[in-house]
């Protein structure tokens, strides 16, 4: 207020006479020795400095805030921008002398602060919004009758077509997308499934099958079961009535891999 005060020349008298209270009050405001006055007055305040609308009730609402939920608030302000110049370097946004590439901003080391305001060394940060993981698409999913398995050739975590998943740390995770409709109503058509090798697979779990001897794979529901010899069986159940059940031995089951999340299109 101060500040704002002085740059528009005007007295403390002026400006005391504007809002309708005394000089003192006003420049004990100013100076800190109370606290932030009521919002009619600081609205009239605002008026009559220039202010925009709503800023000081805003600021006195901020200064009435506990000291740290106000430190928690700087420190989110400050890793939103972070995050917010991480994103236009990665889109290679700007332009002219001002502008900065990816590659100066990591010789400079401005790419190494805005990480480091993003996720503080040595902080766990979980009230941190995780990053999505890329994930790959590698093939479709029969999910009716098994289908010839292939990843395209490609390295683990490598393909055309990726998905973004929040809340994944598998760095092995994929995904296939659905073909069939034998494990309707659950999972339609088109649906995208990731399938995560590190979550534990139970019995009744949805998985990705790989199976012997053909690499075939398949989309169902499985389950361990033992044979009338005591021999391991897995029977992998479709979610519609319509298909039948298959069981196969343990051994020409090769791949298992547990159903973690779906994406569908709306409509």
């Amino acid at each position: 207020m101060r500040t704002r005060r002085r740059t528009l020349g005007l007295s403390l008298d002026a400006v005391a006479h504007r809002v309708g209270c005394s000089k003192s009050y006003l420049s004990t405001i100013e100076t800190g020795r109370c606290g932030p006055p009521g919002e009619p007055l600081l609205r009239r305040l605002e008026e009559a400095l220039g202010e925009p609308a709503g800023r000081l009730v805003h600021l006195a609402r901020l200064a009435s805030t506990p000291t740290d939920i106000r430190r928690e608030l700087t420190e989110l302000h400050q890793r939103q921008a972070a995050a917010g110049r991480v994103a236009e370097l990665l889109r290679g946004l700007g332009s002219g002398p001002a502008s900065t590439s990816l590659d100066e901003a990591y010789r400079s080391g401005e790419l190494r602060r805005l990480i480091d305001r993003i996720s503080p060394p040595g902080e766990p940060g979980p009230d941190l919004v995780p990053l999505a993981r890329e994930v790959p698409v590698i093939n479709k999913v029969a999910a009716g009758y098994p289908r010839e398995f292939t990843d395209l050739g490609y390295p683990v975590g490598v393909a055309d077509e990726y998905v973004r998943c929040p809340d994944l740390a598998d760095p092995d995770a994929f995904a296939a997308r659905v073909v069939g409709d034998s494990m309707t109503p659950e999972y339609r058509e088109g649906d995208i499934v990731i399938f995560s090798p590190a979550r534990d697979v139970k019995s009744g779990s949805d998985c990705f099958a790989r199976l012997w001897p053909n690499d075939e794979t398949t989309f169902k529901r499985a389950f361990f079961e033992r044979g009338p010899g005591e021999e391991e069986l897995i029977r992998l159940q479709p979610l519609n009535p319509a298909y039948p059940p298959r069981t196969l031995p343990r051994e020409e089951v090769v791949g298992l891999f547990a159903a973690v999340s779906v994406m569908r299109a709306i409509g």
